[in-house]
Formats: C-alpha cells, structure tokens, sequence
C-alpha cells in the first residue's frame, strides 16, 4: 500500500501554490482547520526528538539558533 503524502508535504504544496500567485493563504497557529502543535511535532518523526533540529544539521544544545 502506498504512504500517503503526510503534513510537511501538504504545507510545501500550499506554499508553492502562494509563492505562484493562487491568492491563498496560510491558517494563523491556532485558528480553525490549522495543524496543532501536537500534529507538527507527531509529522516531524524521531529526527526531533528532544527539540534538535535534523534539517540545520544541529542537536538540542543548539534550539532555536537557526
């Protein structure tokens, strides 16, 4: 069975569509319909556990230095 396209996926699509000019527009964090932040930290895997950062490359001692 085919994995379907998860959260991250369909914010980078929404995001694309934005930057070509569809005239929508991001949920506010909180809002109706806007990803939880349990939901983000479920979508971002073991790669985040403990609040490191896979993408920069940096582990937890370096939160929020990006």
């Amino acid at each position: 069975m085919a994995k379907r396209p998860g959260l991250w996926a369909n914010i980078h699509a929404k995001r694309k569509r934005i930057a070509e000019g569809s005239g929508e527009r991001m949920r506010e964090p909180g809002s109706k319909g806007a990803p939880t932040d349990e939901a983000i930290r479920r979508s971002q895997g073991k790669g985040y556990k403990n609040g490191g950062c896979v993408m920069a490359g940096r582990g937890p001692k370096y939160k929020g230095s990006m």
